[in-house]
């Protein structure tokens, strides 16, 4: 079957291609720039702009399902850029799938689409969405790209929607020269030896090979117009950062500092942080992890029969990958 998959040199898209090709499919990898670490064989790569309808008409003719990966995903509480790419590039490419008789297709949004600072703790398919101005753009722009989706269903597209969790685990390699995934980075230092603390909390991480899975599951399973939270396993941060840590024999965090003493400097935290670059102290960094509502997959269980590894597994693997591919350093 001939599939394509725009954002295909990312970090969830390099993990995709290749279980589509595993799957004995023809990959059309659309991307800015072509990637080395595609498959060898069964990938044809074209260099696509998903904010350019002739652009994307011209890479899905003769593709039965395309898989839109592209975002951009930013700690800013407003982005110009960020928000076109994130609705209007949904909107373009559905509306190229629909032009070009394109069978179905999946977009991969994310968790952030829910309002996850509202939801009494508890997040499911049904929670109330990330609507508000208060909320960081790339929330906000993920929901408004839902929405600019359904438009085209209306008009006739099947499509379906999937919502992973924090994603993280091999085969990272960066994207397009930066660094790896916000996770897989910490989790790096972390197996360096260089983290001597972290935060209190957690959230729902899940491997990217599992969303990978979940996302080829949806397009022959999932129903039209649906979405399918891709969910992995509660994990707190402390236990996560000393047990890769521990794959490398480094010395993991000694503590974690009490969320609470975060949420209470944060106003004025995060406006000093931004002065000197940084976003790591910032409501859209921390805020998963202050909320860290459970969340609910079980609807992609059920009818996708979705089936997430465990999060210590994906720990060891990445650790392994990053030594094996020369990425940990000393």
């Amino acid at each position: 079957m001939k599939v394509a998959v725009t954002g295909a040199a990312g970090f969830i898209g390099t993990n995709l291609v290749e279980l589509l090709v595993q799957q004995g499919n023809q990959v059309v990898a659309i991307d800015r720039m072509e990637s080395a670490h595609w498959p060898e064989t069964g990938v044809t790569w074209v260099q696509g702009d998903v904010l350019d309808p002739a652009s994307m008409e011209s890479a899905l003719t003769g593709v039965e399902v395309v898989y839109h990966l592209v975002a951009m995903i930013t700690l800013k509480q407003s982005d110009k850029i960020a928000w076109r790419l994130n609705t209007e590039g949904v909107r373009t490419v559905a509306e190229a799938a629909l032009k070009k008789g394109v069978r179905r297709m999946v977009h991969c949004s994310s968790v952030h689409s829910f309002d996850q600072y509202d939801c009494g703790g508890y997040l499911n398919e049904q929670s109330k969405r990330s609507e508000t101005d208060d909320i960081p753009v790339y929330d906000r722009s993920k929901w408004a790209g839902e929405q600019e989706l359904q438009k085209v269903i209306a008009q006739g597209l099947d499509a379906v929607i999937c919502n992973p969790t924090g994603v993280f685990g091999p085969k990272d390699f960066g994207s397009q020269g930066a660094k790896l995934s916000r996770i897989n980075d910490m989790l790096r230092d972390s197996a360096r030896g260089r983290v001597p603390a972290v935060v209190t909390g957690g959230f729902d991480f899940v491997d990217v090979r599992d969303v990978a899975q979940g996302l080829t599951l949806a397009a022959e399973k999932g129903a039209t117009g649906e979405n399918y939270l891709l969910t992995g396993h509660d994990q707190d941060m402390l236990s996560m950062f000393r047990l890769a840590a521990r794959v490398t024999g480094r010395r993991g965090p000694l503590f974690a500092f009490p969320l609470s003493i975060i949420e209470k400097i944060l106003p004025v935290a995060e406006p000093l942080a931004a002065k000197f670059g940084s976003d790591v102290v910032s409501k859209a960094a921390m805020g998963a992890l202050i909320a860290q509502p459970q969340v609910d997959g079980a609807k992609a269980v059920s009818e996708l029969g979705y089936a997430p590894r465990p999060a210590a597994q994906t720990v060891r693997d990445l650790v392994t990958f990053l030594i094996d591919t020369k990425q940990l350093g000393d």
